[in-house]
């Protein structure tokens, strides 16, 4: 009797040390393994942007740039001059003097990002237009250029089909405002 009883005890005793066991072990696996990650199909969009010149409330100038992007990407618009400016001048070893010229990159310039944003995308947006002011004149008897320049940055949910302003300017010499605006649309 006295057998019977310790091996019961026994039996019981494994039994209810492999029972929690499994229990453990998945816990354990969820935590450190939480399942296949959800991986986004990709989804390719059209990006058609509106850079608005307006006047007293009616838009006088509209210049428009369209590009295809993908979730997690980026892609960028470029379109200008590069305007060489003199610097400095170096001493030459025969008569006058060598001059040494900087760069500036002057025209449209167009940033954009998808970025994931928990279930939805972010669009992150940044513009930038500059031109060559050669209403000016001479400054100070000097002939460097003035740039005038114009960023606008900004992000926001993903909106599809419809209009969304990324932001807007006043111009500080004239009554004008400048606005970016872009609609997606989704290709597939």
């Amino acid at each position: 009797m006295r057998k019977a009883i310790a091996v019961l005890m026994a039996v019981m005793t494994v039994g209810l040390w492999f029972v929690p066991m499994p229990a453990k072990a998945q816990e354990g696996s969820k935590e450190s393994n939480p399942g296949p990650a959800k991986v986004r199909p990709m989804e390719p969009y059209r990006l058609d942007f509106s850079f608005n010149e307006i006047l007293d409330g009616k838009i006088v100038n509209t210049r428009r740039y369209s590009m295809s992007l993908t979730a997690s990407n980026a892609d960028e618009i470029k379109i200008g001059t590069r305007v060489p400016v003199a610097v400095s001048a170096t001493p030459a070893s025969h008569g006058d003097p060598v001059p040494l010229f900087q760069y500036l990159d002057i025209g449209t310039n167009i940033w954009a990002q998808l970025r994931e944003h928990g279930d939805e995308l972010m669009l992150v947006v940044k513009g930038d237009v500059s031109n060559l002011d050669v209403d000016s004149g001479d400054h100070a008897g000097t002939s460097a250029p003035v740039v005038r320049q114009i960023k606008i940055s900004g992000d926001t949910l993903l909106v599809v089909g419809k209009s969304i302003l990324i932001g807007s300017a006043d111009d500080p010499n004239s009554k004008r405002q400048f606005q970016l605006e872009v609609t997606v649309t989704k290709l597939r």
